[in-house]
């Protein structure tokens, strides 16, 4: 597993991250408990060395697996702060009305409780969870974890952004550490913050690399997703059909050392030097090994004449990056 560096902020973390919004059950539908634990143990054989979370994932459960598989071991972890759920609900936690909350106690008090559960007395990455562009510009918000950056709570922070314009926003504050979606299907918005994430010389999360699994290209057609999925309500049949005919503008890129879309899909995000990480979520080992296995190379990871060849045969099948 090679590493790299997460922009200046002094923290060196492997190129793959395990993302555990899928292991949390709440993404996909349930996981056994057994096999998240075996997928978090498996990734750190591997050299897996990041991992990524959110103090609402689980309810926090997340957080709290995290802090006993990663004890004495190690590991950097970058959580999520900012969204609140109410304390009792009968509606799946996929499905569950959530409030985001950033004001500048609020966010003290959650950073603390990530602490406990993690088992850190610092975090090493604590981002804001999906914040408006409106929240970012007043300051208070990034001022918050700025002060507890200074008091050592925390090694770096930056924001999830949903959008190339709140991440803008976000570097304006000094953020020095940006999650972005970024995959072979939508690559816009970090293509847009290229000068700024130069400059800025932030750390980039590269999230969503496989567009919730339908750039492993093994989805067959009239796929349909089973309640607790949140790809149910993510595609219609209509949109979801139109995705999987697209796909085949991405067909040709399996060949030679690539021998699969999936890694053909992971391989384009980390060619791209900006990214520090691809957050990946797998949810059973097999996918873990598969997915390691599929990409593990040295640079280059795909050549400049199919990243060349890329964007022409992605606007022949009107595919909107």
């Amino acid at each position: 597993m090679r590493t790299r560096a997460l922009g200046e902020t002094g923290i060196t973390i492997s190129e793959l991250t395990l993302g555990t919004w899928g292991l949390s059950g709440e993404a996909y539908g349930p996981v056994d408990a057994i096999e998240r634990d075996r997928v978090i143990d498996r990734a750190l054989e591997l050299g897996v060395t990041a991992f990524e979370t959110a103090d609402i994932y689980g309810r926090g459960d997340m957080e709290k697996c995290l802090g006993e598989r990663l004890a004495g071991k190690d590991t950097r972890v970058i959580t999520k702060v900012g969204t609140q759920r109410p304390e009792t609900s009968a509606v799946a936690p996929a499905f569950e009305q959530s409030y985001k909350r950033f004001e500048r106690e609020y966010l003290h008090e959650a950073v603390a409780r990530s602490q406990e559960r993690l088992r850190r007395e610092r975090i090493d990455v604590v981002l804001l969870h999906n914040p408006s562009l409106s929240t970012i510009a007043r300051g208070d918000t990034t001022a918050a974890l700025e002060e507890l950056k200074e008091k050592g709570v925390i090694a770096a922070w930056g924001v999830s952004a949903g959008d190339a314009a709140v991440a803008r926003a976000a570097l304006g504050q000094r953020a020095e550490v940006i999650e972005l979606a970024y995959n072979l299907f939508f690559s816009h918005d970090l293509h847009d913050l290229a000068a700024d994430l130069a400059g800025n010389k932030a750390g980039v999360l590269a999230r969503s690399v496989l567009s919730y699994g339908l750039l492993a290209g093994q989805f067959a057609p009239g796929r349909i997703f089973p309640s607790g999925d949140h790809r149910a309500d993510r595609w219609s049949s209509g949109e979801l059909a139109t995705r999987l005919k697209q796909l085949d503008a991405l067909r040709w890129l399996v060949q030679g050392e690539v021998h699969t879309l999936r890694a053909a899909a992971v391989r384009y995000v980390l060619a791209n030097s900006l990214v520090s990480t691809a957050v990946l979520g797998p949810r059973n080992v097999l996918q873990l090994e598969q997915i390691v296995r599929e990409t593990e190379t040295a640079p280059p990871y795909l050549g400049d004449d199919a990243l060349a060849r890329l964007p022409r045969e992605l606007a022949q099948a009107k595919v909107s990056t």
